[in-house]
């Protein structure tokens, strides 16, 4: 939000000679009456970038300060709802909360004398506890950041709208009213969100239904030690003298120092950072993240990559630190190699590698509070896994650095294999926006996209499945898959792209699709298609397995079996059996069941009796019957069946 957003406030006299003079006691009793509605609202409107903790207790705050001193002019810009609708306390105090919440997201200025509304609360105050909402749904999350998106006044012409029901005629005046300079401008901002207002009503929104937890019981104690030895008074000068004037003191977001020695004062040391030079990769043995260049137009602010790596090294309690599954989190051991620094979208991000892993440190380029810390594993990648890494993700879409070899990027929808790619933009390695499948719900997967990056003769396709390293996509039998490039390797990932879905967050390297079996359906009806997908990990365990199959006609695959950490449809052992209760168009029930090539035979017991030579079972059985599945192999060797 830039300062020039918001006007100097209106002084009570400018009122017209017309508008209702409203005395103390009648403002009181309005803040009193409606004191939860109006204390939600100054939180919806105040900047998310506070934190959840210290917006709670801005928002009661302002809405306590909102009572006048005496008789005050106020117009009376009504709310729709019953006992609000004319009172013009209420209007004033609403006017009064909207205002005091539009200052107190204006940046603090060096030159400029700070506004009261823009320090921290003096009352109501909270030691030992963080106060805040209860959690809310997916829905709620998706409303939070879109709002975080807008401007103050975007983002208080939307709430005004959905929370006090107002047109948009009454939202222009108020915001003036509120020293919005630019009304019409919020509104217009306000109209690129999606209407769901119903949602501004839950329980996450709610800074008077709060949770309460204990703030950090460690730091508080090394704190108190701080204060007795030192003195109350050199803290706070040392504090106010190291503060600058964006916001962001010289270690950011940082926790406090916990210790000093030659080896960690390196890791922090900007100076020392890894820079390789932009042709190294040409000639080096390797092709992986290590021949990286630094790339960016911030990689010479020092100030901001001494942030980066001192939030690395001990992050503070405002930074959302998250990790694929197996991945460590602390410090580097010494100076990691610099990737990227550089303004992506709203954030200023730097990307570091320490040959293990690759961390993302983001924080927003407005100054605000807060900070966000990313780690991933990325040991023995090589020139296929090393193609690119996530820059940012905002409004649905993600950005990546690709690698400098890559010299083509484009979007891909899995889902229509027949569709031409969507070419993106390079500047710098960077690739333009593209909607991400991330944020998909699970079940209403339309389409599902994915990065194809081109390096010389050799095309690639990767997939965003919420991790800093896109997963890498194959296709073929294991031992001797490839990358699934092709037309033939993109239809045949094409009714099992949604599926992908079931692997988010799961520190995922590799997936590969590989159709194990085809079998004729009973009645005439075809032959399906048995297919493998193997989701391989970073760490080495933890792969997911997903037997599919697919009917003539079928869009989709269904999943029949899956099973975790087990060798199974994997390059040390690509044996599989699966089978699944399945409905002809006559309505005969039936088993079929299938394995790979290497199986001689199949048996079912259990609820389902029947057996047969070959990878192909088919058996007559009953809705709701269950059955084991016992596979003999040509070496003799017996396999069980996926669950």
């Amino acid at each position: 939000m830039q300062p020039q957003d918001v006007a100097p406030p209106t002084a009570p006299s400018s009122a017209s000679p017309a508008s209702p003079v409203v005395d103390v006691e009648q403002a009181e009793a309005a803040l009193v009456e409606h004191y939860p509605r109006l204390v939600r609202l100054a939180y919806l409107v105040l900047p998310p970038g506070l934190g959840r903790s210290r917006r709670v207790l801005t928002a009661h705050a302002l809405t306590q300060r909102a009572l006048p001193r005496n008789r005050t002019a106020t117009p009376v810009i009504p709310a729709q709802s019953a006992g609000r609708a004319t009172d013009p306390g209420y209007a004033l105090v609403r006017l009064r909360v909207v205002r005091t919440a539009l200052e107190a997201g204006l940046p603090l200025r060096r030159r400029a004398w700070p506004k009261r509304s823009q320090l921290p609360p003096l009352l109501p105050r909270v030691r030992g506890l963080k106060l805040f909402p209860r959690s809310g749904g997916a829905d709620e999350l998706a409303l939070d950041q879109r709002l975080s998106a807008l401007t103050a006044p975007g983002r208080a012409a939307y709430v005004l709208r959905g929370l006090e029901n107002l047109p948009d005629g009454a939202v222009r005046q108020l915001l003036a009213a509120a020293g919005v300079a630019d009304a019409d401008a919020a509104l217009r901002e306000a109209d690129e969100t999606p209407a769901r207002y119903a949602l501004l009503a839950s329980p996450e929104f709610d800074p008077c239904s709060l949770q309460a937890r204990p703030t950090d019981l460690m730091r508080r104690r090394q704190h108190a030690r701080a204060a007795l030895a030192a003195g109350a008074a050199l803290v706070v000068c040392g504090a106010l003298l190291g503060l600058p004037g964006d916001g962001w003191g010289p270690d950011g977001a940082a926790a406090p120092a916990y210790a000093q020695n030659p080896a960690a004062e390196a890791a922090l040391d900007p100076a020392e950072l890894t820079r390789v030079a932009p042709a190294a990769w040409k000639t080096s043995a390797r092709t992986d993240f290590s021949v990286w260049p630094a790339r960016g137009d911030l990689t010479g602010d020092r100030a901001l990559l001494r942030r980066a790596l001192a939030v690395w090294a001990r992050p503070g309690e405002s930074v959302g630190v998250s990790a694929t599954p197996g991945t460590p989190t602390g410090g580097p051991a010494g100076p990691p190699q610099l990737l990227y620094a550089g303004a992506v979208d709203n954030a200023r991000v730097v990307i570091l590698h320490d040959g293990l892993r690759l961390a993302r440190y983001a924080e927003p380029r407005d100054g605000t509070a807060g900070a966000a810390l990313d780690f991933a594993r990325t040991d023995g990648a090589g020139r296929a896994e090393a193609n690119a890494v996530v820059l940012g993700r905002a409004d649905g879409n993600v950005r990546y650095l690709t690698a400098p070899w890559v010299t083509k990027a484009a979007g891909r929808d899995l889902t229509e294999p027949d569709s031409g790619a969507r070419d993106l933009a390079l500047t710098d390695g960077v690739t333009s926006p593209l909607a991400s499948p991330v944020q998909q719900r699970s079940g209403a997967c339309t389409s599902w996209n994915a990065l194809e990056l081109t390096d010389g003769s050799d095309t690639r396709l990767a997939t965003d499945l919420g991790e800093l390293v896109p997963a890498r996509l194959t296709t073929g039998r294991p031992g001797s898959a490839e990358d699934a490039a092709g037309a033939k390797a993109r239809k045949a990932w094409a009714p099992y792209a949604c599926s992908l879905g079931s692997v988010r967050g799961q520190g995922v390297r590799s997936v590969n699709a590989w159709q194990f079996a085809a079998q004729p359906l009973p009645d005439a009806s075809g032959a399906a298609a048995w297919v493998c997908t193997r989701a391989e990990t970073w760490r080495g365990e933890g792969a997911r397995v997903l037997a599919q199959f697919r009917t003539p006609g079928g869009a989709q695959g269904a999943v029949a079996a899956k099973a975790q950490d087990v060798p199974a449809c994997g390059e040390r052992d690509p044996q599989v059996l699966a089978g699944v209760l399945w409905k002809s168009e006559g309505g005969h029930w039936y088993l079929l069941a299938a394995g790979g090539r290497d199986t001689k035979s199949i048996e079912a017991t259990g609820g389902i009796s029947g057996s047969a030579d070959g990878n192909l079972l088919t058996a007559g059985a009953e809705q709701g019957a269950q059955a084991e599945l016992k596979g003999t192999l040509g070496d003799g060797r017996t396999i069980g069946g996926l669950r």
